[in-house]
């Protein structure tokens, strides 16, 4: 799963090696909100998943954001 997310930063332009597990999308990064959106967006295609847009202020680090994915995922698998 982390490589995926990874290969997903590298098209925001965000080398590997500046990928921490508690490296911050905005503060560290530079997003902004447009790049959320478009990340959040990027990442339902490649889960095949829907990230509700109140989850996207919950999802500000690789840990959160690996974690979140882990569980919507255990949670579509159930269903």
């Amino acid at each position: 799963m982390k490589d995926r997310i990874l290969n997903i930063l590298e098209e925001f332009g965000v080398e590997r090696r500046a990928v921490t597990e508690n490296v911050h999308f905005v503060k560290d990064l530079g997003f902004d909100s447009l790049d959320t959106v478009d990340l959040m967006m990027k990442l339902e295609q490649e889960f095949g998943l829907r990230i509700p847009d109140e989850d996207y202020h919950k999802l500000t680090t690789l840990s959160k954001l690996i974690q979140y994915l882990e569980e919507e995922q255990s949670v579509a698998m159930a269903a």
